[in-house]
């Protein structure tokens, strides 16, 4: 009797491809019900005693149609968008897996001599020779941003100072998010102390570098009391531009008929 209490039933729903012969387009998603209300005990020797209504009240325990499906485990072959570049696992839906990567030659299966492979060539990446090495996903999406990049420092006019590979860096990771570690960023030969248009270039994972066009600016405090000392400051240099252009302008002609009338002596 436990066990007719327990029984659960499985309810097969068909599902037609009309695209597909008969044979093969019935496809079973299994719904997985037990009793709600628990079948009585019956006499020995007698079949158990079934009410109508009660005893055809379900809860379903698993529905597989609606469950979340398995998805395929792929290793990309070549740099998908937004799911990564060539030696990357990724879990993609089975439609997408058979139909779009598997299809067009964008990803392979898992097999043991493919991990293999691609295995072999992260290590290859790491420990092997600079033209035998290739670039990672995330590194070419770095290189892209960095190609489209103008990096402005800023420089405090107050102070003598150089420009710094770790002031550079700090700049890049604060306006972009890209961490830039010193020994992977080349400044020119020249120190930097005065403002103006400079260049410094970015090695990444030590494959590619990209030069990217650099200015040197006045630092502006982004505080109110800093913006009043920059208004303050900006309106002193207009007064004294205005003062020294007013200096450098050449004392009017006087007429020489003037001039001889005013040699004249008066009575």
């Amino acid at each position: 009797m436990l066990k007719l209490n327990m029984m659960r039933f499985e309810l097969a729903t068909p599902t037609y491809l009309p695209d597909q012969p008969p044979s093969i387009r019935f496809l079973k998603n299994t719904v997985v019900v037990e009793r709600w209300w628990q079948v009585p005990l019956s006499k020995e020797g007698r079949p158990p005693r079934l009410y109508p209504r009660r005893h055809r009240v379900y809860k379903v325990v698993e529905d597989t149609k609606h469950a979340p499906k398995e998805k395929m485990e792929l290793i990309l072959s070549q740099t998908v968008a937004k799911l990564g570049g060539r030696g990357d696992t990724v879990f993609v839906k089975k439609s997408v897996g058979r139909n779009n990567l598997l299809a067009q030659g964008l990803a392979v299966y898992p097999s043991p001599e493919n991990k293999a492979m691609f295995a072999e060539e992260l290590r290859l990446l790491h420990e092997g020779r600079p033209e035998e090495r290739i670039q990672t996903r995330t590194g070419q999406l770095t290189v892209e941003i960095l190609k489209h990049m103008e990096l402005k420092v800023e420089k405090r006019t107050s102070i003598e100072y150089d420009i710094t590979k770790e002031m550079v860096c700090r700049q890049i990771l604060q306006k972009r998010g890209i961490f830039v570690p010193p020994h992977a960023l080349r400044l020119p030969e020249e120190s930097i102390k005065d403002l103006g248009d400079y260049w410094c270039e970015v090695t990444v994972n030590g494959i590619d570098t990209v030069r990217i066009p650099m200015s040197v600016v006045p630092f502006e405090d982004p505080t109110a009391t800093g913006r009043k000392l920059l208004k303050r400051k900006k309106q002193e240099e207009t007064v004294a531009a205005a003062v020294q252009e007013a200096a450098t302008v050449p004392e009017a002609t006087i007429p020489e008929a003037t001039q001889e009338k005013d040699k004249e002596p008066h009575d």
